[in-house]
């Protein structure tokens, strides 16, 4: 049986204001470092893997971490883990924007981007748990769609405020965190949210478990440019890491207070759910960098023209997020989520076809689709798996989907930034043979420039403008069919209809 929430009317709102303050700075945080990463790299001096280490470690962070964060809101109070989860990622936020020049600057800023990722750990799961134990299951999808849809409203923020400062100095994408995490602070105080937990020992040999499988799986991919497939310690990081996710699965069956109660897996709509986000995100996070170093390198834009670029994005996916959530709460996720994958599909794919035309105009339709498409699916995919649990368990069902989200995101950061080097390495070099240089000497200059990305170039010559774009041109034409798979497994793999609140309570996760 359903507890009824004593929270009402405008009490409600301002719980869903206060959440949404708090998770507010790890969506902008995705976005606005991706608009000051030419910056960034140039300042300091970091290579392409380093600068996308300075992304991907604030990434792998968060997947590492999410389930012990769930977990934590679970059995210590949300309230408090979102309290402290704002104070761990407004503190690392500034340490970011104080990292000094030289020998030490890619240790430092690397270092505190995987802090922030343990601040949003343990704050966004109880964030959204807050939200979800506020609300009856029938007015959910509503609240979660303004949820992630306010949120992904400031994330849209994000590119252009990124842009904005970046023209200032790009220490300041960092520094506005501290004011956003102020507000989020007060708004706690004073709605003061009220949610049940149980307290319960904590399974440490699970999080040593998974934090050590997802840090070594992206691990191998991220350094497969750097070290080459053909170095061993690639595969052996690989198999290890995902051995150990393995023996994570099988351990957390058998432990009687586990970090994550894989049980939940046996809920199909749960596993497909789960299923289905874990290959979206493949391309919902990585799409930013890719998009915002496009449009730096290949168009020529500065840090607040790019931040516009991205803007179309999300007027396509804060818009559908609203229709997902409200289709979630009269019809079901099925729908919503079918049609949102496969429309992000054919965007990436037209996006794709236009990229090495280097004509913004002839893109921005294709942006719009695509940013809709994924906000169509998002929300109901997120909302339906989280409802699958027990009132008990949001935190921790959370945890496991964000775990599922983030894992995804950084492993598609490291794949298609493969890609990406890879293809940049080699159109390069093909290049530079074709104006006369020989093969050994075309070959060391593009591995320099495919490293930098262009971003050490004083001037970025057109032949690396073109080749870039062409190199981009795969990676987008690479998430069009991954989102063609996700469309084709939740088609299969999810069953219409609405949830019922019998469903909620009787889906227990024990």
């Amino acid at each position: 049986m359903t507890i009824a929430n004593p929270l009402v009317g405008q009490s409600r709102n301002l719980v869903l204001a206060a959440m949404i303050f708090a998770v507010a700075m790890t969506f902008i945080d995705q976005t606005i470092v991706s608009i000051a990463v030419p910056q960034i790299q140039k300042e300091l001096g970091l290579t392409s893997t380093g600068v996308q280490w300075a992304v991907n470690g604030y990434l792998l962070s968060l997947a590492a971490l999410f389930a012990f964060g769930g977990r934590l809101a679970d059995t210590v109070g949300h309230r408090k883990m979102v309290t402290l989860g704002v104070i761990l990622f407004a503190a690392s936020s500034a340490m970011c924007g104080l990292t000094p020049k030289g020998s030490i600057a890619e240790a430092w800023i690397v270092t505190f981007r995987v802090v922030q990722g343990a601040g949003g750990a343990i704050m966004f799961p109880a964030a959204l748990a807050i939200v979800v134990q506020t609300f009856a299951l029938r007015e959910r999808g509503k609240a979660l769609a303004i949820f992630f849809g306010v949120a992904g409203g400031l994330t849209a923020l994000g590119p252009v405020l990124g842009g904005y400062l970046t023209e200032w100095t790009w220490r300041a994408i960092f520094w506005v965190n501290i004011p956003v995490a102020l507000i989020a602070l007060v708004l706690i105080v004073i709605s003061k949210p009220v949610t049940e937990h149980v307290p319960a020992r904590m399974d440490y040999r699970g999080l040593v478990l998974i934090a050590g499988g997802v840090t070594l799986s992206v691990f191998g991919f991220q350094q497969s440019t750097v070290w080459g497939w053909s170095n061993p310690g690639i595969g052996i990081s690989i198999a290890a890491g995902l051995a150990l996710i393995i023996i994570f699965y099988f351990v957390e069956r058998n432990t009687e207070s586990p970090l994550m109660k894989v049980h939940i897996f046996n809920n199909r709509a749960f596993f497909v759910e789960n299923l289905v986000l874990g290959i979206a995100m493949l391309t919902f996070i990585p799409i930013f960098f890719f998009a915002s170093e496009y449009a730096q390198i290949a168009l020529g834009k500065t840090a607040q023209q790019a931040g516009l670029y991205l803007l179309y994005f999300f007027a396509g996916f804060v818009t559908a997020s609203q229709i997902g959530g409200r289709v979630l709460d009269k019809r079901g996720a099925k729908r919503p989520v079918v049609i949102g994958c496969a429309l992000a599909a054919v965007g990436f794919g037209l996006w794709a076809s236009k990229v090495t035309q280097l004509d913004f105009n002839n893109q921005v339709a294709y942006v719009i689709l695509a940013g809709f498409g994924m906000g169509l699916m998002l929300t109901p995919a997120s909302t339906d798996a989280v409802n699958r649990a027990s009132r008990l368990s949001y935190g921790e069902a959370t945890g496991i989907t964000q775990t599922v989200r983030n894992f995804a995101a950084s492993l598609g950061l490291a794949i298609l930034g493969t890609v990406l080097v890879d293809q940049m390495r080699s159109r390069v070099t093909t290049t530079l043979i074709g104006k006369g240089l020989s093969a050994k000497a075309a070959s060391a200059v593009a591995t320099k420039i495919s490293q930098s990305q262009g971003g050490s170039l004083r001037a970025i010559p057109h032949y690396v403008q073109l080749d870039f774009a062409y190199s981009i041109r795969t990676v987008f034409y690479a998430m069009a069919g991954v989102m063609a798979v996700a469309a084709v497994v939740a088609k299969i793999g999810l069953q219409p209809g609405v949830q019922k609140e019998s469903e909620e309570a009787s889906a227990s996760v024990s």
